[in-house]
């Protein structure tokens, strides 16, 4: 799915679900924009769920590009390692990304402490998989009307756009990390190939 916003074309992503919130927003008296309709809310979900789909992609295809013995690498002492930023990305597919529109972890925090120790690679792409397609199943099952009112995430009370910016732009932000290591250490992306 792919839209055209004043002649130029984006990908469904987290660009569309940010312009769609902010259509069906802007389209409505100011007094109605702390809720949204549910139909706009499916819109948003499935734009973020769509988004999380590209996300999967990249972060697996670099995970798969990076040699294994590039996995303990870290810019500098108390930033991250490469293993560390992909099972983050574990933790927020399991934790994050769905509890923030209302489903459930699918970890519980006991769970969650030790994946940031994880440095092996078939494990780390392993997890990636498996954390990515949790939360896809469980945003798709989370009913679009009970996306149309503000929700208090990271401490704010916010809409769903305000949510999916969030946390899409924290996830892209490591993926955007994740390239940064990579060119650091030679790894070329596999979609830039």
């Amino acid at each position: 799915m792919s839209m055209t916003i004043s002649g130029k074309l984006l990908n469904c992503g987290l660009g569309a679900a940010l312009v769609v919130g902010m259509l069906s927003l802007s389209a409505r008296p100011a007094s109605a924009q702390d809720a949204i309709t549910k139909e706009s809310a499916a819109a948003i979900k499935a734009a973020f769920i769509a988004d999380l789909e590209v996300m999967h992609g990249k972060f697996v295809g670099l995970a798969q590009a990076f040699p294994a013995d590039k996995y303990t690498w870290r810019p500098m002492e108390g930033v991250r390692s490469v293993s560390e930023v992909l099972m983050l990305m574990v933790s927020e597919t399991y934790g994050f990304a769905p509890t923030a529109l209302g489903g459930k972890a699918g970890l519980s925090r006991e769970e969650m402490a030790p994946l940031p120790k994880v440095t092996d690679k078939n494990q780390i792409i392993e997890q990636l998989n498996k954390g990515f397609a949790y939360a896809k199943t469980t945003l798709e099952g989370i009913d679009p009307a009970t996306l149309t009112a503000k929700r208090r995430v990271m401490g704010q009370d916010r809409a769903l756009p305000d949510i999916v910016a969030a946390v899409g732009g924290d996830m892209h932000e490591h993926l955007g990390q994740l390239i940064a290591y990579a060119r650091t250490n030679h790894v070329v992306p596999p979609w830039s190939k």
